[in-house]
């Protein structure tokens, strides 16, 4: 290969690579404004439309469309997360990108959700107390506080997809996935799914549409995380088995031990 050509090819690569990081910190950036609106979405605050906005349907018509937005959102998140999927997934873009573009189908469901929620705004439970009030809000945002600190204990970039890009790019190795515990995974296996359920329940005016968000995702993170301890289990052995026999799956085990 002449210079010239050896020249180009080197700033064909760099710009690939470069291209990539750029896609993957556009969906890290998609993913941020998607998880504030899913605050907004849920708290009632600053959104244009909240889980409980809307014109609104019949009752039975809006129970459907809204199990099928939930069902759409479990199917994708949990179904593009397994291993078969992503073997066939890395056919067709780069295994650096696999991730991102998980991210990004991620929120785009989610903003799918967002605009097509149906609100059933018959009240199941609203909190006057000040004292109750001011408990479920800041349970709300504790929910929030440890969804964020899991996903910074294990690797925060790694998981939305940035770091991956960013040593494609650097033409760094990626590490050796290691088994670790840090933190809040010494008290549950799933603190990030933990601090979304909190979330999801702690409200102090839960109407029927709210409900049924929350019961709905609540059954899919259970369904989610039994999936996934599979695909631990078979990727980590024995080692994840004794750390499922010692730390307790969304709530801490009365036998707790330490030392991981």
């Amino acid at each position: 290969m002449n210079p010239s050509n050896l020249t180009g090819h080197r700033f064909f690569v760099f710009s690939v690579k470069l291209a990539g990081l750029l896609y993957s910190l556009l969906c890290y950036l998609f993913f941020l404004l998607t998880v504030l609106y899913l605050i907004g979405f849920l708290a009632g605050i600053g959104a244009p439309k909240d889980i409980n906005s809307g014109p609104g349907i019949t009752w039975p018509l809006a129970v459907l469309v809204d199990a099928i937005l939930i069902t759409l959102f479990a199917a994708q998140h949990s179904g593009m997360a397994r291993k078969n999927f992503k073997r066939w997934w890395v056919r067709f873009i780069p295994a650096t990108l696999e991730r991102a573009t998980y991210v990004l189908s991620s929120c785009l469901v989610l903003t799918l959700l967002f605009v097509l929620w149906q609100p059933i705004a018959t009240p199941v439970w609203k909190v006057e107390s000040p004292w109750g009030k001011g408990l479920l809000i800041s349970l709300f945002w504790l929910g929030w506080g440890v969804a964020l600190l899991a996903t910074f204990l294990i690797s925060h970039f790694e998981l939305f997809g940035v770091k991956q890009a960013l040593y494609a790019w650097r033409k760094l190795i990626p590490e050796k996935p290691t088994f670790k515990s840090p933190w809040l995974y010494k008290l549950v296996r799933h603190p990030l799914y933990l601090g979304f359920l909190i979330v999801f329940w702690a409200t102090p005016d839960m109407t029927a549409g709210h409900l049924l968000f929350a019961i709905l995702s609540t059954f899919y993170i259970l369904i989610g995380a039994h999936l996934e301890e599979k695909d631990l289990v078979e990727s980590l052995g024995e080692e994840y088995q004794r750390y499922q026999q010692e730390v307790g799956m969304l709530a801490p085990k009365r036998n707790h031990t330490k030392g991981h």
